[in-house]
């Protein structure tokens, strides 16, 4: 549907998806902000590069459903130019002072952490309780932890929460985007046929009927193509026409066990790759830190530790 006033008058459309359009058309919102603060910043010397990019991904959040796809897809083209050409740069949003933050800690204390964990608990209510998808109940957590900073200190106006919300958006920068790029990158994979390209690669490699191989190269694969991929859930899929359904569940294994533990072992690759961004390159970017893959480096033993225990668990449990 191109018409927004139908979309949403559709009985035919969930009340989920409706109020997810909701949520996109808030955070599109949200992105068009931070992108009008950035081209008012004359101290950001990247200021136009920056408004583009912020611009035309708040644009495509909130008229994204309504436009022809072959126009997302230039506006899409457009927006990472300016990434591209290294022209998104961080703007003069002031952060809190040591003084401040240490004030704030005394009179806040560990209170501090329950605003966070309301957007978790909102969304696994929403998960449990409701056919309303969890996302929605993540948007819901965010307004929740929004008045309870109200509640928390005077000092705490919508404005202040906004600008820190520019500061943080702007430490993050185009990272922002790799997660949702990657998981679309998954479909284009799959609808292109890589799985069964795999499939044919691996043929000549696997036993045939030897399982316990296939568990093996399943296993594996998806650390291997997640790290690749930087999404399990983008790689599951390709990996799952290619490896599991032939060569693990054709067998007999039961899929409820080796769907999830398949999963689990694309975690590990996550832990591995500078292409999970959300994962292993935005806390590079909020805490500074100097080494680039410093995160990475100290998860590569605990993942290589737990992709053997899920393949043995695989193996022994489907």
């Amino acid at each position: 549907m191109t018409n927004p006033i139908e979309y949403f008058m559709s009985v035919d459309i969930t009340m989920s998806d409706k109020l997810l359009e909701v949520l996109y058309f808030v955070i599109g919102l949200v992105t068009l902000y931070v992108a009008f603060r950035n081209l008012q910043d004359k101290e950001n010397k990247k200021r136009y590069g920056s408004f583009i990019f912020w611009f035309l991904l708040g644009l495509m959040f909130v008229i994204g459903p309504w436009i022809p796809p072959l126009y997302t897809g230039i506006l899409m083209v457009l927006m990472v130019l300016s990434p591209i050409l290294k022209q998104v740069g961080v703007g003069s949003e002031p952060a809190p002072s040591n003084e401040e933050t240490e004030k704030n800690y005394k009179k806040i204390g560990m209170k501090i952490f329950i605003p966070a964990l309301s957007i978790g608990v909102c969304a696994l209510a929403f998960a449990l309780v409701t056919p309303i998808s969890p996302l929605v109940g993540m948007g819901v957590g965010v307004l929740v932890a929004f008045i309870m900073l109200l509640a928390y200190s005077k000092d705490n106006t919508p404005s202040i929460i906004m600008h820190d919300c520019r500061r943080m958006m702007d430490i993050v920068g185009p990272l922002s985007m790799l997660p949702t790029l990657l998981a679309a990158l998954g479909s284009v994979f799959t609808a292109a046929g890589v799985g069964d390209v795999l499939s044919g690669l691996v043929a000549n490699v696997i036993p045939e009927g030897n399982i316990v191989i296939g568990m093996i190269v399943y296993c594996v694969g998806m650390a291997l193509f997640t790290m690749i991929m930087g999404n399990a859930f983008a790689a599951i899929t390709v990996m799952t026409v290619g490896i599991g359904a032939p060569f693990v569940l054709a067998y007999g294994a039961d899929p409820v066990i080796v769907g999830s533990l398949a999963l689990t072992c694309g975690y590990c690759g996550t832990l591995c790759t500078p292409m999970a961004a959300n994962f292993n390159m935005v806390p590079v970017a909020v805490l500074e830190m100097k080494d680039n893959n410093g995160v990475i480096k100290n998860q590569i033993l605990i993942a290589v530790i737990m992709l053997v225990i899920q393949t043995v668990m695989m193996i022994i449990l489907s």
